[in-house]
């Protein structure tokens, strides 16, 4: 006949207190009272569910009662009685205890009173039991248990000898479970314990019944897998694939991948606040003296510490933020789904989207077109994540980040083209030409220098034929031109570019016809909006050029903004003018007209005004409905 089966938490169930789990400073103190005949007559047990309340309550009724001379086995539960507050909780029944208090026992020293959950008592009843509870009898001890001590009113608690057990540590739970597994020939993994101790939330009783809960699912082996599908928890695994994405800024694989963990019942709720203990887990490991907060088992906090040097404490900080924030406004929001993925859409696009004018923003988002003709990323699905931990060149996102570190710093060069011809009439024509000839002139005679690596550039040996650069195509694979890696690179190779142009003394200076120019303009300005910089290209179509002085090339725009814009960019465009007309003098002068910016509308009540100038109607729409602008 089979034996009845025991849960773990009665079977295990400590009988000295030397077997307590996490308490020694509370077991240490009772011990030593009990020794030196210190031992209150009330005793007030507080603390969470499932830490050893009770237990000690019932170890401690026995120790007192031992005479040194007690065999194997032997108990004075006849002088130890239990009352359930929660459903003792009148006059009646505290009256009942305290006529049975004045009998003394009949073995034994004392007579011991273990009242659980005593703050079910009611006011009447907590009156009652003032007065036995200050001045019991000498063989009378009273052990009170409760999870919620500020519900006892104080005039108990001044009676009482307070102990407030603590939670049990994550380690120390581990440890038990340790032990239990062996004494049960059950092979368990150091992080399958891992998650049952976190689960349990520092309840060793609930740390048992998840233990028992997991052994009937997964047998005599308990795997990180296995334990964390029976319960249904987010495996750190998940996580890790997410900031992979997050650091990737591959917006579509992010959203994908949190469609999958949706799919497979997880509220964005816990999603979103698991990232945020993530990022925080991530920050502890990038300082020494804080990794020993990392609450987690030797093989994660690796994981933890690889994946902390790939990020720096400035994205940290503005991704706890952000997480903190969404966690914040979660239950306040009607579109759930939408507040996490527009989160998630944030954090990848933190130091790649340049800011607005006038937005309110803090993290702009990526634009869309930065991901238009990119091939689509293949991430770790949702299952195959929770199945194992990818390893190094899994997720082609990733590494096309690394590939590429800078947006719009030069134009792609490949090699050396005869300079544009004047034959082609066809404006597209000639715009498709323009590519070849800017990166041929404008990184003729330049080190090569790696874009993600502008240190090693300037020990980059000397050369006396010209080196020719060779950057990566990023028309697909654009990645933030604002990190600060691209920032040094972009800085250097504009200083070297400048350098090595040709000095104007003894060049060419052909006559420039100023249609020819026009056409020239037009096209280098079609080619730089195809190559997304849609900003400049504006600036260069807002004015026709003018030729003045047979050098200078003249536009005016409506505000110092567009200017320096092009300013900022002049390089590639004069270097292109120069070569294809032949003439390397010339030169270009902004002017700024300020009658001409009052026909652009920037601000919104700009707009609304340039509006109602043409339909007066809509303010009267706006009135009608009291509309803000």
């Amino acid at each position: 006949m089979m034996e009845p089966f025991i849960v773990s938490a009665r079977k295990y169930r400590p009988q000295h207190f030397e077997e307590v789990v996490g308490q020694q400073t509370i077991t240490e103190t009772l011990l030593n009272a009990i020794e030196k005949n210190h031992l209150a007559q009330a005793l007030l047990f507080c603390g969470p569910r499932g830490v050893g309340k009770t237990t000690c309550a019932r170890i401690l009724a026995k120790k007192i009662n031992e005479d040194g001379h007690e065999q194997e086995g032997e108990d004075f539960a006849f002088n130890i009685f239990e009352l359930d507050a929660a459903s003792n909780n009148s006059v009646d029944d505290i009256r009942n205890l305290t006529d049975q208090v004045r009998i003394p026992p009949q073995t034994g020293k004392y007579k011991v009173y273990i009242i659980d959950e005593v703050h079910m008592l009611s006011q009447n009843a907590f009156n009652a039991f003032l007065k036995t509870l200050e001045e019991p009898p000498a063989h009378a001890i009273f052990i009170l248990a409760t999870t919620e001590k500020h519900k006892i009113i104080p005039t108990i608690l001044s009676r009482c000898q307070i102990f407030d057990f603590k939670r049990i540590t994550t380690t120390d739970a581990v440890d038990y479970l340790k032990k239990i597994a062996l004494e049960q020939g059950i092979q368990a993994e150091e992080d399958a314990l891992h998650i049952i101790a976190q689960k349990a939330d520092g309840a060793m009783r609930d740390a048992l019944s998840i233990f028992d809960r997991v052994v009937s699912f997964a047998g005599n082996t308990l795997t990180r897998k296995a334990v964390a599908e029976n319960l249904n928890v987010l495996d750190v695994e998940v996580y890790f694939q997410t900031t992979r994405l997050i650091l990737a800024h591959d917006i579509p694989g992010l959203l994908v991948y949190f469609n999958q963990v949706l799919s497979a019942g997880f509220e964005g709720h816990h999603f979103i606040n698991g990232l945020a203990s993530h990022f925080r887990d991530l920050m502890v490991c990038r300082d020494a003296q804080t990794i020993a907060l990392l609450d987690t088992s030797d093989a994660v906090k690796e994981q933890f510490l690889e994946q902390a040097k790939k990020v720096d404490s400035d994205f940290l900080l503005k991704a706890l933020d952000l997480a903190n924030t969404c966690e914040l406004n979660y239950k306040s929001s009607s579109n759930h789904r939408l507040l996490v993925e527009l989160c998630l859409m944030q954090l990848a696009s933190i130091g790649v989207a340049e800011k607005k004018k006038g937005s309110e923003q803090d993290i702009p988002l990526i634009p869309a077109s930065r991901f238009h003709g990119q091939p689509p990323s293949a991430p770790l699905t949702f299952q195959q994540t929770k199945n194992q931990a990818p390893v190094s060149g899994e997720n082609p996102a990733l590494e096309r980040s690394e590939d590429s570190t800078g947006e719009g710093e030069a134009f792609q060069a490949e090699s050396d083209r005869e300079a544009l011809g004047t034959q082609h009439g066809d404006t597209r024509a000639t715009a498709t030409a323009i590519s070849e000839e800017v990166t041929a002139t404008g990184t003729a005679n330049a080190p090569k220098i790696p874009a993600t690596e502008p240190e090693r550039a300037e020990k980059a040996p000397a050369s006396e034929e010209p080196v020719r650069i060779t950057l990566k195509d990023n028309r697909e694979t654009k990645v933030s031109g604002l990190s600060l890696s691209s920032i040094r690179a972009k800085k250097l190779y504009e200083a070297q570019k400048k350098a090595q142009q040709p000095e104007p003394e003894n060049l060419p200076e052909d006559a420039v016809d100023p249609e020819k120019l026009i056409e020239l303009w037009t096209a280098f300005t079609e080619l730089t909006e195809s190559k997304g910089k849609k900003i400049l290209a504006s600036s260069l179509a807002t004015d026709t050029p003018k030729l003045k002085d047979g050098h200078v090339i003249s536009i005016e725009l409506p505000n110092s903004t567009m200017k320096k814009e092009v300013e900022r960019d002049q390089l590639d465009l004069m270097t292109f003018l120069r070569k294809s007309l032949n003439n390397y003098s010339l030169q270009l002068g902004i002017t700024v007209n300020e009658e001409v910016a009052r026909q652009y509308a920037f601000t919104p009540e700009e707009k609304y005004e340039k509006l109602k100038e043409k339909n007066p109607a809509i303010d009267l729409l706006r009135q009608t409905f009291d509309l803000d602008l």
